[in-house]
């Protein structure tokens, strides 16, 4: 493992959008990312002479296609040093089918490139928690002005437009650049993941165990499920996280909730046993992560996703939030079938998010697209080898973490989101 080097800061903000101070580390868990983060620590660590040469492999494929997501002119951030405090990393799906099967269906672009899941990952100063906000695809946002992939120019900036145009109008970096602006966070890191690498991905983790409430039918994402719980990967997995037809009252909110269920089940199975301590999963997984996802410059190095895990592995389940960010349906007007921000909510929520103070939730997990699991059981094992036991160069990062805040004295936000300790159902419409 080569010296990390001390990360340098971002060029200034634009005038007029409050920025969060500089975050000095980070490490991201949940969603699509916990696969890269988590699958490349225990590859540097557990496989021992092998995960030289499968390391080695490994960061050649994650280097390639690498794209800067700062200003322009800005070289491309170093990899952190010793992680001591928190960062802010963005996960964009992108709805490009590639011809994989399982991707086309009723109504499917097929060719189209638009951020299908657009998703932030906050992780706190002190690392004793962390917050994943989603994005509805449909959010009415300002855009501002961007680099066109083709390198022709720039895009025009836009007062108020569906936030998932954003890929197919500057790619990552615009959508950096949009969520930059509308949170008032600095992203240092982001990745995106097209059908294909889900697809790739679940199947290489030997899938997720999810539960639904009633039959579940949907005929555009082409899955259908008895109630009850089932293990899928693969096809099946892409199109239960693409569901939103079948799924509470069909919108894109509810189809939020129920792919928090999902990723919390993920979360869980990334932290247990039969996945962290089988180096034969753990590469497969890299090698389908590495070979599936876009980074940004600053994300694509096994140094800095090494350091992101040993932040991370230590963080609980009732720590790790994913929530929605809030907004307000049907309000009369042009964007009345659009979602539009609720202003007073995101404020509070990312005020408690820059300030890295952890809150509750009201709904306790409880929506229209997700609710608590009557027959949950304990669905894997946590792992008891952690990556700082296994390699001794990691010790520095291994220091006690701060007393964790107690729930009484958490403020309370009104607000969809589920913790990943909670094992929930997703809610259908039958």
């Amino acid at each position: 493992m080569t010296d990390l080097r001390p990360r340098t800061r971002r060029s200034p903000s634009p005038r007029g959008i409050a920025r969060h101070g500089q975050l000095k580390k980070g490490g991201p868990l949940p969603t699509l990312f916990a696969i890269v983060g988590a699958a490349l620590v225990v590859l540097l660590v557990s496989a021992g002479g092998v995960a030289s040469i499968s390391a080695y492999n490994v960061a050649a494929t994650i280097r390639k296609g690498a794209v800067d997501i700062g200003e322009e002119g800005e070289a491309a951030p170093p990899a952190v040093g010793a992680l001591k405090g928190g960062f802010n990393v963005l996960i964009v799906g992108s709805d490009q089918c590639e011809e994989w099967d399982g991707c086309q269906g009723p109504g499917d672009r097929g060719s189209g490139k638009l951020n299908d899941v657009t998703m932030l990952l906050h992780v706190s100063e002190d690392q004793t928690n962390a917050v994943a906000v989603s994005f509805p695809r449909d959010l009415i946002v300002p855009i501002p002005s961007c680099k066109r992939e083709d390198g022709n120019g720039d895009t025009a900036a836009m007062a108020a437009q569906q936030i998932n145009v954003t890929l197919s109008d500057g790619g990552l970096p615009c959508t950096v650049k949009t969520v930059e602006a509308l949170t008032g966070l600095d992203i240092q890191y982001a990745g995106l993941i097209t059908f294909k690498g889900v697809i790739a991905m679940s199947n290489a983790i030997g899938g997720v165990k999810v539960c639904v409430t009633g039959d579940l039918d949907d005929d555009y994402a082409k899955i259908h499920l008895k109630a009850g719980s089932h293990t899928l990967k693969g096809a099946e997995a892409l199109a239960f996280l693409r569901s939103r037809h079948g799924i509470g009252d069909g919108s894109d909110i509810t189809r939020i909730s129920s792919q928090q269920t999902f990723l919390t089940s993920l979360v869980r199975k990334l932290q247990s046993k039969g996945t962290l301590g089988n180096p034969t999963t753990v590469y497969k997984l890299a090698n389908a992560a590495a070979e599936n996802m876009q980074l940004s410059t600053s994300l694509a190095s096994l140094d800095t996703m090494y350091s992101m895990a040993l932040a991370l592995k230590d963080i609980p389940l009732d720590s790790i939030t994913f929530v929605q960010y809030p907004s307000r349906l049907n309000v009369p007007g042009p964007y009345e079938q659009k979602a539009l921000p609720d202003v007073a909510k995101a404020s509070q929520l990312f005020d408690l998010i820059k300030d890295d103070k952890p809150f509750k939730l009201a709904n306790n997990g409880e929506n229209a697209g997700a609710t608590e699991d009557p027959n949950a059981d304990d669905d894997y094992t946590p792992a008891t080898n952690s990556p700082s036991t296994s390699n001794p160069s990691s010790s520095s990062t291994s220091t006690p973490k701060p007393t964790k805040t107690s729930d009484a004295d958490k403020p309370t936000v009104d607000i969809e989101g589920i913790t990943s300790d909670q094992k929930s159902c997703s809610v259908t419409n039958n």
